[in-house]
């Protein structure tokens, strides 16, 4: 696995116990609460949190179905309440890749790192990305969405914050 381009790193602490913010990463019904940008709802998710094993779920944008997609992670590894490590991708129904069916310069997968750290009573995520294989061209198309990226995952971890409040 060749990995190209800049990092994409965005990191939120979070007012809450490593355990319930762990939970809420791994587990399949609270993910579909609050994973993805703000508009956003995730639908039809399943999740085999083990290494090899898939999240694959579908994301819609505002009830708009030109918007929905599909994406999976494929997890290479899972060290409970410290690190999630998987390929990212979007996908069709099943979980087989797919190109951004937006941006078809887009990468067709990228390495997630996620990492928990606990200090205090509070929980700091750190989301960590990288092209996996991709082209020069693929690479300059994520490196240029850094900004996208950064807004998208603000959304996302805005939603993660309300959620985790309940």
């Amino acid at each position: 696995m060749n990995t190209y381009g800049k990092p994409f790193v965005i990191a939120r602490t979070f007012d809450a116990p490593l355990d319930k913010v762990w939970r809420a990463w791994t587990d399949r019904a609270r993910l579909e609460k609050w994973f993805g940008p703000k508009g956003c709802t995730l639908t039809s998710p399943k999740l085999d949190l083990r290494v090899g094993g898939t999240f694959l779920y579908k994301m819609e944008m505002g009830g708009d179905p030109k918007m929905a997609h599909w994406g999976r992670w494929v997890f290479r590894e899972v060290t409970p309440q410290t690190r999630l490590v998987f390929t990212t991708g979007f996908s069709d129904e099943h979980g087989a890749p797919q190109r951004n069916p937006w941006d078809s310069s887009w990468p067709l997968e990228w390495l997630s790192t996620v990492t928990f750290e606990e200090r205090a009573g509070k929980t700091t995520v750190t989301v960590h990305w990288v092209t996996v294989d991709a082209t020069p061209s693929e690479a300059k198309t994520f490196d240029d969405g850094h900004a996208s990226m950064r807004g998208g995952w603000t959304g996302t971890m805005d939603q993660l914050e309300s959620y985790l409040r309940h």
